[in-house]
């Protein structure tokens, strides 16, 4: 296996969390890895070769243009890799669009892809698999024809990443009916209704779901565009991370409460694994010609380690072969 370049200047915590987990994930995993960055500042590298990149893409920078002038940045350099043959998967914590911008002007898009999305798992307490969401903010405005391909690359998605044979995908709108929703929603239904979009695809369309299913076994796809799956996606890490510190709160208010949260938290601590984003190792850009998993910015050193661990699993499983059947097939 060719080894998965790790962007060790992205991430609020690069780039010595970055490091560390690059560094963890060659020797947990048996993995290569090579980490893309400034050598002068990547003082631990351990046994990882350092594929140097003498520019940083800021996390608030604007993402294309950042991309098109900093061609040494650490992101480009490590797009570059994967294009080039020297890798065989990137990695990056950095600025969420000017990672997508590297791996679309250099990798390219799969022949067919209208548009790439990412897909971002979320996580379904009680249940083996996530609730796999995209768009999660490649694309702010869409077309229904793009929405359909969403569903047909998240279907092959769900099936390569948690092995279910045939993904229940649905619409995210504001009521079930399919009359409710915007107009791009009404139209995007009508087509899924249809079942001409799935090819080649193993895939069942259920209808709508709302927000508050997202977190359910009601559908292994949630389909919406980039703006929607955004604003989705960090109300329900909002909400978690602030219902989770309440609890923790709480169970450390009195002697009691902390007595009282020795006895729960052999129960509660898996849940808490489950819900930590930490643990879910990032959301993949489905639609590119190559493996790019995209990590949240306050990755710690675990989190890469389990991005790596996906797109190690990405790699393994082929799942850009896979993509570029289903399209080709459609």
């Amino acid at each position: 296996m060719l080894p998965i370049a790790v962007d060790a200047m992205g991430g609020d915590k690069a780039p010595e969390e970055i490091v560390d987990g690059a560094r963890r994930a060659a020797r947990e995993l048996s993995v290569p890895v090579v980490l893309v960055g400034r050598p002068e500042e990547i003082t631990q590298p351990g046994d990882l070769e350092v594929v140097p990149a003498s520019e940083v893409i800021a996390m608030d920078a604007d993402p294309a243009s950042s991309v098109r002038t900093m061609k040494d940045s650490s992101l480009v350099r490590a797009a570059e890799l994967v294009r080039d043959g020297k890798a065989s998967a990137m990695v990056s914590a950095g600025n969420t669009g000017a990672t997508m911008a590297s791996a679309l002007l250099r990798m390219g898009r799969i022949k067919g892809v209208s548009r790439p999305a990412i897909a971002t798992p979320i996580p379904v307490p009680g249940s083996a698999t996530p609730t796999v969401l995209l768009d999660a903010g490649a694309n702010a405005e869409c077309q229904p024809e793009w929405l359909v391909q969403f569903a047909q690359m998240g279907a092959v998605y769900a099936t390569a990443r948690y092995g279910i044979a045939t993904p229940k995908v649905a619409l995210l709108s504001i009521g079930e009916e399919p009359t409710k929703g915007s107009p791009l929603v009404k139209d995007t239904h009508k087509l899924l209704s249809a079942g001409e979009w799935q090819g080649t695809t193993a895939a069942e369309f259920v209808g709508n779901v709302e927000g508050r299913d997202l977190m359910t076994d009601d559908a292994d796809v949630v389909v919406t565009d980039g703006f929607t799956g955004n604003v989705a996606l960090k109300t329900l890490e909002g909400g978690l991370k602030s219902l989770v510190g309440s609890l923790l709160e709480a169970f450390d208010s009195s002697d009691e409460a902390r007595e009282a949260s020795e006895k729960l938290w052999p129960v509660l601590g898996p849940l808490y694994a489950t819900l930590d984003p930490e643990n879910t190792g990032g959301a993949m850009l489905l639609g590119v010609d190559g493996v790019c998993i995209i990590s949240h910015g306050s990755s710690s050193g675990t989190a890469i380690v389990n991005a790596v661990r996906v797109a190690k699993d990405m790699v393994e499983g082929d799942v850009v072969a896979h993509l570029r059947a289903a399209v080709r097939g459609a």
